[in-house]
């Protein structure tokens, strides 16, 4: 059904998997009245050791398949795709007919992460796509430039995570062999530079102590959304009683993603409807 307004339009939100439904919690909490469009990419999960060029395109090509949706703005909520494509995807948006703002995970994780720090000290988590970028190095240089940065590559986390429930030792070595190096370089405040991660939470609490700070993106993104929403005048014109609709496109098998995913978002999901984003570009089909 076609929207009457931009108001009413949804906001767009992708990720490889279902790890991005922990930014979409946090967006359907702090932003009740919104609509929202969610597509994980688990047909080419997982991203983290993706080349750039790939992320970008497959990006690209997400992008389009959420503007047949007439999305009013664009949520990247996975790490390695900010890192790779954001400049890309903002300059492609930005030539559409509503001029669609586009938001990564990276900068309100790392800004955020910078307010928290007390030693100066701070402690990323992330894929090797997302280490390699550099983009929260840059991220949290451009915050403070005099805040030292503890990087650690988790090669095979996303994977191990989204594997399922329960978790068992192996999660636990594995976690706990890349807190490690956090614990002995003495950061007070770990980013996690992956929306998996939220999930082994508790556990990286547990290993990294009680009084590291652990920064996850979500939150701050969705403080950054209603924002940006406000300031474009695009915020929803439903009451504050009212609550927004939400929906699931996968390029996979819906099944599994419908079955993991109620554990990520921790709300219903219902419906999941399968779409092949690779033909978005190819067609030769225009941004609108």
């Amino acid at each position: 059904m076609a929207v009457s307004t931009p108001r009413d339009r949804p906001i767009g939100v992708f990720d490889s998997g279902v790890g991005g439904l922990t930014v979409l919690h946090e967006l359907l909490v702090q932003l009740p009245q919104e609509d929202f469009v969610y597509l994980a990419d688990t047909a080419r999960f997982p991203y983290g050791e993706r080349s750039a060029d790939e992320l970008q395109r497959f990006s690209l090509e997400i992008a389009e398949e959420l503007l047949r949706r007439q999305v009013k703005l664009l949520v990247v909520a996975c790490n390695s795709a900010t890192a790779a494509a954001l400049p890309v995807l903002q300059e492609r948006m930005m030539q559409t007919t509503l001029g669609v703002d586009v938001i990564g995970v990276v900068r309100p994780g790392a800004v955020h992460a910078v307010a928290a720090t007390r030693n100066g000290r701070v402690g990323l988590m992330a894929t090797t796509a997302t280490v390699d970028s550099g983009a929260y190095a840059e991220a949290i240089a451009a915050a403070d430039p005099h805040v030292d940065l503890v990087q650690v590559p988790c090669p095979d986390l996303t994977e191990i995570i989204e594997g399922g429930f329960p978790f068992d030792q192996r999660v636990v070595d594995t976690v706990r062999r890349y807190c490690a190096p956090l614990r002995e370089a003495g950061v007070d405040t770990v980013v996690l530079g992956c929306t998996h991660y939220p999930l082994v939470r508790p556990m990286l609490q547990r290993m990294l102590g009680p009084g590291v700070t652990i920064i996850a993106s979500g939150a701050p993104l969705a403080r950054q959304v209603a924002h940006v929403l406000g300031s474009r005048s695009l915020a929803s014109t439903r009451s504050d009683t009212g609550e927004g609709d939400y929906s699931f496109l996968c390029t996979g098998d819906p099944e599994p993603f419908r079955a993991m995913g109620t554990r990520f978002l921790q709300m219903p999901l219902g419906g999941v409807t399968q779409v092949d984003v690779t033909q978005s570009l190819t067609n030769g089909s225009p941004l609108r």
